[in-house]
Parts: C-alpha cells; sequence; structure tokens
C-alpha cells in the first residue's frame, strides 16, 4: 500500500484530493496538512511513501518543504497550478520527484505516483519546455538589488545596504529593467514573481 500525505491549503481541493486518491485500490491518503510546515510533522509522524504539495501555501511553501526533504526516504510530488520555469528548476534542484500541474487529468495523478514509487521521475511536459527556454537572465548581484526592491528599499537604502554608490544602484536597475524587458521597478517585480525566479 503506498503511504501518502497531502497539503494544500484550499480545503475542498485537499478533500476533492484525498477521496481521488483513496479510490485507488493501492492507495492510501495517511495526513493532511494546509501548508509546508504541517506538511513537514505529518512526513516525520507517519513515515509516508510520497508526500504530495501545492508550491504556494502560507508560511512554509511547498518548495520550502521540499528543500527540507531532501534525502529524506519520502519522495515529493509537487501538484500547483503555475507552470513557472522558476519554480520548476528550484524544484528539480531540491530533487523533487514529479511536478504536476493542476489542470491535468485526474488519472495522471494516481499512474504519477506509481511511477515515482517505481524510480522514475515524472514532469509535466510543458514545465520542461519552457525550462529550457526560459532561465534567469540576472546576475547574482541584480538579483540581490531587485530583492531589495521588491522589500521597498530606496536607491540609496540599496547603495548602503550593498556597500555600493546610488549611480552604481541607478545602472544595476536599468541593467534589470531591460533585461526584464519592463518599463519601471513595479513591473520588474511582477515579472519576476510571475516567473517563480524569487527565491
Amino acid at each position: 500500500m503506498i503511504r501518502i500525505v497531502i497539503a494544500e491549503d484550499q480545503n475542498m481541493l485537499l478533500g476533492a484530493l484525498a477521496a481521488l486518491i483513496d479510490l485507488e485500490e493501492d492507495m492510501t491518503v495517511v495526513g493532511r496538512a494546509g501548508n509546508g510546515e504541517e506538511a513537514l510533522k505529518l512526513v516525520h509522524q507517519h513515515q509516508p511513501d510520497i508526500c504530495i504539495m501545492d508550491i504556494e501555501m502560507p508560511g512554509k511553501s511547498g518548495l520550502d518543504a521540499a528543500e527540507e526533504l531532501k534525502g529524506f526516504r519520502c519522495k515529493v510530488i509537487i501538484l500547483t497550478t503555475f507552470a513557472r520555469s522558476g519554480y520548476f528548476e528550484r524544484a528539480v534542484k531540491a530533487g523533487v520527484n514529479g511536478y504536476l500541474l493542476k489542470d491535468s487529468p485526474s488519472e495522471e495523478l494516481a499512474s504519477c505516483i506509481r511511477s515515482v514509487m517505481a524510480g522514475k521521475r515524472i514532469y509535466a511536459s510543458e514545465l520542461v519546455d519552457e525550462a529550457y527556454n526560459e532561465e534567469n537572465p540576472l546576475t547574482d548581484r541584480e538579483n540581490e538589488v531587485l530583492v531589495l526592491m521588491a522589500d521597498g528599499k530606496s536607491t540609496k537604502e540599496i547603495a548602503s545596504q550593498l556597500y555600493l554608490t546610488t549611480g552604481t544602484v541607478r545602472n544595476y536597475i536599468s541593467t534589470i529593467l531591460d533585461k526584464l524587458e519592463v518599463g519601471n521597478r513595479i513591473e520588474a517585480i511582477k515579472r519576476f514573481k510571475e516567473k517563480g525566479w524569487f527565491k
């Protein structure tokens, strides 16, 4: 029997997923969590074979939890609405065994669980295509500047925090806007979030 923990912050979806999995003769849901923190507790408590997680959940995200479970005997399948290359990249680095989109046919989930148990990695094909087409174009330093911008820091505050001149920070911001093909800071932050590149 394949023992499964599910983490999903939308109660109705959590119930539907559990009911769907429990219909399979070779699977049973041993725990349900509303966020990554609860999922980790349930995994340590029940020692399941697989943990199925959403990404965007309150508190600890599914990706944060997956990173903490890396090397643990429980396999992780991400089930999300977001086909974002940055999320996918991070999931692959965390050693996630499966990454499916919520709009996949329901029977795909059960077959993905069985394949993962057989030692395979299952990734939604549209994610693989997008991941190869699009990588974060920013350097590490540009990433740092953008993260501080997203925190609401002014050019002067960013300069002070990164030990740079305000002129250098302005140059970085201008380069960031060019690379992300946007017109201002707010659009840059939005584009970066949409791609899932924030760590």
